[in-house]
């Protein structure tokens, strides 16, 4: 017969003070004696009472364990402890650890986090690491990795990298948890190549992209010049996608020769564009053709709104590249740049401004840099020119770029 679990409350009296403790019985009958806490140690009658009521209340829900009981569980915990998990399932124990506390706030990580991470981990780490212990896992291992997939999967610096920083923070996490002693991805990198982004390498290339533009613009039925002027401004103001498609018209200046670009997310990015005589012909025409209020998108779709970057990549950009490749091949001239992006045209309007001999820092300012190392080691290209196309550059970006000036000295 199950008995209610109750008991008294001993004070036992010695020298460094008041030793409380609890008799009682469980609900199987079994005599038990707990100490409940020491006076020397902040234990008071209150305290004792209010401990003594918390153990029973677990023997009367059938919860309680005995000291013997709860000295096997420690002794488990601590023996598995002492064996190290495997790297996969401790790895998907920080996967979830980062979805609840990473991000920048650490109110965890926004969706597009959560499925770059997953992705990380199971397309890399967990194919190659999962049923390793984290103990068996040494700095070789890791070089392995990395190894292989540069060689056999071909995967970019950059990306390999990525996934590399992840694994130093699973291992960090390990080394805290003691799980293992140190950090065995702490000091692997690798070597990422010089960057070498695709641009327009010539003033030929950028008319014959404009030129296709003006034609796709008259066949498909768009606004006039529409899709024309875009391209000429990414590429001859080297404006980021967003900030051309956000930019509105009385952020035109032709009277001043300027566009301004705001909302950027830095100082830097918050800056006006000095604008080159062909683009600023170009905004002319399209204002003149549409008379637009001053609030008004200068690239809106029709109705006014916000044009979305995939649509001006793949019914616009593409289209565009495709059709100036025609022209260049009828002209025996080599094609553009494989995988030519809105950024490819930002690229070669830094490049362009190098080649013709502007100040790096000038550079700096007209693309929103804070930093004209950075300008010079990822933009600016080497534009290996004779002297003709290096005047045919600097008449693109000062005069009439029809005209094939005449070669001129050293620009760079």
């Amino acid at each position: 017969m199950r008995r209610n679990a109750t008991g008294p409350i001993y004070k036992n009296r010695g020298k460094r003070g008041v030793t409380y403790g609890v008799r009682f019985r469980t609900l199987g009958g079994e005599r038990i004696y707990e100490t409940l806490g020491r006076s020397w140690e902040g234990m008071t009658q209150r305290d004792a009472e209010q401990t003594a009521e918390d153990l029973l209340a677990r023997v009367r829900l059938g919860i309680y364990k005995t000291k013997a009981e709860r000295q096997r569980e420690r002794a488990t915990r601590e023996a598995a402890r002492d064996v190290s998990p495997v790297f996969g399932v401790f790895a998907e124990e920080w996967y979830a650890r980062r979805c609840d506390l990473g991000g920048r706030m650490g109110n965890g990580l926004s969706e597009s986090a959560r499925a770059d991470l997953r992705n990380q981990l199971d397309q890399h780490l967990l194919p190659w690491f999962a049923g390793l212990r984290l103990d068996a896992i040494d700095v070789e291992e890791v070089e392995r990795y990395a190894a292989a997939k540069r060689r056999e999967d071909r995967i970019g610096a950059t990306y390999l990298n990525k996934t590399l920083a992840t694994l130093r923070s699973i291992f960090r996490d390990a080394v805290r948890y003691g799980r293992i002693a140190r950090n065995p991805a702490e000091d692997v990198r690798v070597a990422a190549r010089r960057f070498e982004g695709s641009y327009l390498d010539s003033a030929e290339q950028i008319m014959a992209l404009l030129d296709a533009a003006q034609t796709l613009d008259r066949e498909r039925r768009l606004r006039e010049g529409h899709g024309r002027v875009l391209l000429a401004t990414l590429t001859l103001a080297g404006l980021r996608i967003d900030e051309a498609l956000s930019l509105r018209w009385e952020d035109v200046s032709l009277a001043a020769g300027t566009l301004r670009i705001r909302g950027s997310k830095t100082d830097a990015g918050n800056r006006t564009v000095t604008l080159v005589p062909l683009l600023r012909d170009e905004l002319a025409a399209l204002k003149a053709r549409r008379a637009p209020d001053p609030a008004a998108r200068v690239f809106g779709t029709a109705r006014g709104g916000k044009d979305s970057p995939s649509n001006v990549r793949r019914r616009l950009l593409a289209r565009a590249v495709e059709r100036a490749n025609r022209a260049l091949a009828e002209r025996d001239q080599p094609a553009l740049p494989d995988r030519l992006t809105p950024h490819s045209l930002r690229r070669t309007f830094a490049s362009l401004l190098v080649a013709v001999g502007r100040d790096p820092r000038y550079v700096m300012g007209q693309m929103g840099h804070t930093d004209p190392s950075l300008t010079l080691r990822v933009y600016a290209r080497e534009m290996a020119r004779d002297g003709c196309e290096r005047g045919r550059l600097r008449a693109l970006v000062e005069g009439d770029p029809t005209d094939p000036s005449a070669p001129v000295g050293d620009a760079v």
